[in-house]
């Protein structure tokens, strides 16, 4: 069984932390390209990060450059993603993804978190 499971959501201020934690099982997890995105009410789903399967190449979205910073631990299967600086409009459930060849605006990842809410208040 594949899974994907996020956990770190929570309530926060402007200005503050959270890290998010993505533990993976079910697949070869260290040769996956992994990711977060991200969807706010009413709004369609926003790619955030993503890193390679060594985790030596890393990819943000410019709406979280120098704020947001996705690491991972293959021994462990866990991805992670630190989020500072944080702002209300980063407010949304936050999805951890995973794929064997990356992905792109044509192609999505193959497997998906259920999702962890992430609510910064202002």
């Amino acid at each position: 069984q594949v899974q994907l499971v996020e956990s770190g959501g929570g309530l926060v201020q402007a200005g503050g932390s959270l890290r998010l934690t993505c533990a993976a099982s079910g697949f070869r997890f260290s040769t996956y390209a992994v990711g977060w995105f991200r969807q706010a009410p009413g709004k369609e789903r926003e790619f955030v990060v993503a890193i390679n399967w060594s985790g030596d190449s890393t990819y943000y979205a410019d709406s979280v450059k120098g704020r947001f910073t996705i690491s991972r631990d293959n021994a462990k299967n866990t991805v992670y993603l630190q989020m500072n600086s944080l702002k209300p409009e980063d407010t949304a459930v936050y999805y951890c993804a995973a794929d064997l060849l990356g992905w792109g605006p044509s192609r999505e990842p193959r497997y998906w978190g259920q999702g962890t809410q992430v609510t910064v208040s202002s």
